[in-house]
């Protein structure tokens, strides 16, 4: 992978082979050493030094496109390689000035961006410069050098920009994969805690409930058991059917199983006749509002103490435009005894910002919990003004 150091022997050869294969341009200075027409100490200093530029070329772009390394280690290798192909082209003639090409070539694979723009044409001009005092055919052979100077180090820059940007996409990739994880956790211990709190509380209370008859009204205590079992398996299967994230909560039947839960709780419940949201609701806003009255009962039942439960569902036109209120309120215990707000009342406040609703909580005499979701504005009701303007 680009950017990535190879993880293996077979990695690391094979980006060796894809770096050293470029390495055949060196042809001239080789050709040049083989023909016999320096010194026995020329010759010998010139395979020492093709053989240290050879090394240090590889250990920097090998090294350094895997693993960064130090800026200061980076110049001073450029630094050195520029030194010897400048040393070589003076005093072995004109072949050797194709180690300007692999000298550019390293600036634009380590040098920084900024600073690669000027060193890439500042070898090649000093190249240019150099094949003045060659004594080879230079006029012929350098313009075969300044273009591959500057096309191979300008592209090396390239090539540094796509990896820096493939392994910035692959990080962005990983973080929204978390983000995405993260959101699902979430989603799923909301469900589960709403799903399990009410299920339990109900299951605890019906037990206590079989608890106290037992001794003197078996019939209704196993009467009580079987809602038990009842309530038990249908939390299994909301369970299931959240983990597996098919379960879609509907408001009448969350009235349906707040009425029961408030009725077997003692507490006198007066809810809605009808569960019907008014045309223009958002398309989760039913799911949105079940959870609500869901969490509200279940914390009416285990905290509140309540003896009359109150909930609403009504249609309000505000300054704001048309929302649907879902207003819940008991006469338990209120003010600085009431229950602050937790895990539940936190869910509830992120469904409903999803569907761009809002929830308010107030403390008096009881407990109230106002939930609201807007409606679209039906076709033909604009507002004055906008007629107005028309």
């Amino acid at each position: 992978m680009p950017g990535r150091p190879p993880e293996n022997r077979q990695e690391a050869m094979r980006k060796l082979v894809w770096i050293g294969i470029w390495l055949a341009f060196l042809g001239a200075p080789v050709s040049d050493l083989l023909k016999e027409e320096h010194t026995a100490w020329a010759t010998a200093l010139g395979w020492l030094a093709l053989a240290a530029f050879v090394g240090v070329y590889l250990a920097l772009v090998f090294r350094h496109t895997a693993r960064p390394l130090a800026r200061a280690t980076v110049s001073s290798m450029v630094a050195f390689l520029f030194c010897l192909a400048v040393v070589t082209s003076l005093t072995l003639d004109s072949p050797w000035l194709v180690l300007f090409v692999y000298v550019s070539v390293g600036c634009g694979a380590a040098l920084p961006l900024e600073l690669a723009r000027w060193a890439i044409p500042g070898v090649t001009v000093v190249m240019a410069l150099t094949g003045l005092t060659t004594r080879g055919q230079w006029g012929d052979f350098l313009p075969g050098l300044a273009i591959p100077a500057l096309l191979g180090g300008f592209a090396m820059t390239g090539v540094r920009h796509l990896v820096r940007t493939t392994v910035q996409l692959r990080e962005a990739r990983a973080t929204v994969a978390q983000l995405a994880a993260n959101e699902e956790r979430l989603r799923l211990a909301r469900d589960l805690h709403d799903l399990l709190g009410h299920s339990l509380s109900l299951i605890t209370l019906k037990s206590e409930l079989a608890g106290r008859m037992l001794p003197d009204r078996p019939e209704q205590a196993a009467r009580q058991v079987a809602d038990i079992e009842q309530v038990s398996r249908q939390a299994l299967v909301d369970v299931r059917a959240a983990v597996s994230g098919y379960r879609r909560a509907t408001l009448a039947g969350e009235l349906a199983g707040a009425r029961t839960a408030l009725t077997a709780a003692g507490v006198a419940a007066d809810l809605p006749a009808a569960a019907e949201l008014p045309p223009g609701a958002p398309p989760d806003a039913e799911e949105a509002l079940a959870w609500v009255v869901r969490e509200a009962t279940t914390n009416v039942v285990r905290h509140s103490a309540a003896r009359k439960c109150l909930i609403t569902l009504t249609e309000r036109q505000t300054l704001d435009g048309r929302f649907v209120e879902l207003r819940i309120e008991d006469d338990g215990r209120g003010g600085p005894s009431a229950p602050a707000p937790g895990n539940g009342l936190t869910g509830l406040a992120e469904r409903l910002a999803k569907v761009g609703g809002g929830i308010e909580t107030s403390c008096g005499k009881g407990f109230t919990l106002v939930a609201r979701v807007p409606l679209a504005q039906e076709r033909g009701s604009a507002a004055p003004a906008e007629r107005d303007a028309r």
